[in-house]
């Protein structure tokens, strides 16, 4: 497939309250191929809704209606994937009880297919988060960490190709420097890398030697800083070449549409952030249509 006329017709819709009423079939323009991703970031252990009086989310997120959404995009469209941008423990008593079992069982029972790995999941330390790895059925995905020197090595993979509906999805991960955010004794002999030669690396390898039609990566980096020396979403944008969509988290960044950034090809890139706490579900659908055209819409969804 051919990158041409990329998001030629990307759209945001009014983000819906709770599950009724949801219908996304309006967006789709008739081409002959249609891809779903699903994403969230920074749950952060959030399993239960918030309840009715609470000042800022009344009523809001939960994971049975995240499960109910995930599930009716699904059968809308089979041809869809679910990934997370990181931070998916630390936040509430479940991750102090069960130490990231339940987060990773749950998000295993909703058919994740891949995540990146943000700061508060050293919380528990290095070895807490390989106690965990049995309960993930998906992988995890981080091209600029080295676990070389821990019980991480060999079970993060730097990236991930999925195949669906004959085209192939290429998906790398990224995570934010740990040193000032994670105490060295949690994260121990893990090496940080600095992460835009690391992606353009993980991108180059997916689009030109795994011919990929569609290049994500799960950023874990954060969506913008006032420091223009600290990496982010936005610049990562920037620097890449053939990298489609970057799925961010750790600024809890709540975007009702994705950003638009013009890569090093001049080229566009999507850049989207869903807030933080499960409150909302991120959907990108990516369209390609006979002539290898490849359009999207972009939408935030309240749970």
């Amino acid at each position: 497939m051919k990158r041409r006329n990329f998001i030629k017709n990307t759209t945001a819709a009014t983000a819906l309250t709770g599950l009724g009423g949801l219908s996304l079939g309006s967006c789709s323009v008739g081409n002959e191929k249609h891809i779903t991703i699903l994403h969230t970031n920074d749950v952060h252990s959030h399993i239960d809704a918030f309840p009715k009086d609470h000042s800022l989310y009344p009523n809001l997120g939960g994971l049975a209606r995240r499960a109910a959404l995930v599930d009716s995009i699904r059968k809308e469209n089979p041809n869809t994937l679910l990934f997370d941008a990181g931070d998916y423990f630390q936040g509430t008593p479940y991750f102090n009880f069960y130490g990231g079992e339940l987060e990773f069982k749950l998000m295993s029972m909703l058919n994740y297919d891949a995540a990146t790995i943000g700061n508060h999941d050293f919380d528990n330390g290095v070895d807490g988060l390989y106690a965990q790895l049995p309960h993930a059925n998906f992988d995890l995905l981080c091209a600029n960490y080295d676990f070389k020197n821990t019980l991480m090595d060999g079970h993060v993979q730097r990236s991930k190709v999925f195949i669906l509906d004959g085209l192939k999805i290429g998906v790398y991960g990224i995570g934010i420097e740990l040193k000032g955010l994670v105490n060295k004794e949690l994260y121990k002999e893990t090496r940080y890398m600095y992460p835009y030669a690391l992606a353009q690396d993980a991108e180059k390898q997916l689009k030109v030697y795994e011919k990929c039609d569609v290049i994500i990566c799960l950023s874990h980096l954060g969506y913008d800083y006032e420091s223009e020396t600290k990496p982010n979403d936005l610049t990562l944008a920037k620097k890449t070449e053939y990298t489609d969509l970057i799925i961010g988290g750790h600024t809890h960044t709540f975007l009702d549409k994705p950003t638009i950034v013009k890569n090093k090809s001049d080229k566009e890139v999507l850049v989207n952030q869903v807030g933080c706490f499960g409150i909302n579900l991120g959907r990108i659908d990516f369209y390609f249509d006979d002539l290898a055209n490849l359009s999207s819409n972009g939408v935030s969804i309240k749970v």
